[in-house]
C-alpha cells in the first residue's frame, strides 16, 4: 500500500480548475432543453443581502437560483448579434 490509487476518491477534486469545472458540466444531466447549456457563476454578497434574497425568492415562491436567472436575464437580453450567447 505504498502507492496512490489512480481511482478518484468522494471527494477529491481534479488538479486544475479548468478541469473541476469541466468535470462538473458534463457530470450534471438535466431533463429541460433550456436548461442543458448552463455555467456556474459564483458572487461573494454580504450575509445581509444573501438573507434578503432568499426570503424574496420563498415569498415569490421559486428558488433563488430560477429567481436570478430571470433577474439576469431581463438585465442582459440576448441580443442577435452575439456569437457566445446560446438560448
Amino acid at each position: 500500500m505504498s502507492g496512490r490509487s489512480s481511482k478518484r476518491g468522494f471527494a477529491s477534486r481534479p488538479g486544475d480548475a479548468e478541469g473541476w469545472i469541466k468535470a462538473s458540466d458534463a457530470s450534471r444531466r438535466r431533463t429541460d432543453n433550456t436548461a442543458a447549456l448552463t455555467a456556474r457563476l459564483t458572487i461573494d454578497v454580504s450575509p445581509a443581502l444573501r438573507g434578503r434574497i432568499k426570503v424574496a425568492a420563498f415569498q415569490r415562491g421559486v428558488t433563488v437560483a430560477d429567481m436570478l436567472r430571470k433577474l439576469l436575464a431581463r438585465e442582459f437580453p440576448l441580443r442577435p448579434e452575439s456569437r457566445h450567447e446560446r438560448q
